[in-house]
């Protein structure tokens, strides 16, 4: 299923996103301050070319006056841009039925391209069982594709002492 959303995007907004983020991160790669910007960008472009399959979370051990201070930098110089062709883009895809998933994954992209820095791109497949308050490996999951979640994953719940003596269960909700 990720990967016939991820071609489907790749063929109507992925391509396109992901060019206008290669040519901001080597706008922001003519000044040795803009070097910091230009990697952001292109890590965005790849998560812009290919998401389904991918999450972001917040950093654990993100700085949060330099993630402040590169995120106002950021919407200074081009964050305002793309965040507008995010919203654009997923204003126009949700004209179908078919699109309104891929829509609703651009409006949700607009807030990462809006304010990148403090956050990760990680894939699905390198996350753990989510623990109490969504809390994955010590970062909080910010966003997600629509298509990407599964319902029968088993939750964790705070519950009795089990006979392994912790204290918390799977339950399957």
């Amino acid at each position: 299923m990720r990967t016939i959303g991820n071609l489907i995007w790749l063929l109507f907004a992925g391509i396109w996103l992901a060019f206008a983020y290669v040519i901001a991160g080597l706008l922001n790669m003519i000044t040795i301050i803009g070097i910091p910007f230009g990697i952001q960008s292109f890590k965005l472009a790849g998560y812009a070319l290919w998401p389904f399959g991918r999450v972001v979370v917040n950093r654990p051990n993100k700085d949060v006056s330099l993630s402040t201070l590169g995120n106002v930098v950021w919407f200074i110089f081009g964050g305002w841009f793309l965040t507008l062709l995010h919203l654009f883009t997923g204003v126009f895809m949700m004209f179908t039925i078919i699109g309104i998933p891929l829509g609703l994954a651009n409006i949700k992209m607009a807030g990462l391209a809006l304010a990148p820095f403090g956050k990760q791109i990680v894939t699905l497949a390198s996350l753990e069982v989510p623990a109490v308050g969504g809390q994955i490996s010590g970062a909080t999951i910010v966003s997600s594709v629509p298509m990407l979640e599964d319902k029968r994953q088993p939750q964790l719940t705070a519950g009795e002492p089990t006979t392994s003596g912790t204290a918390l269960e799977a339950s399957d909700e």
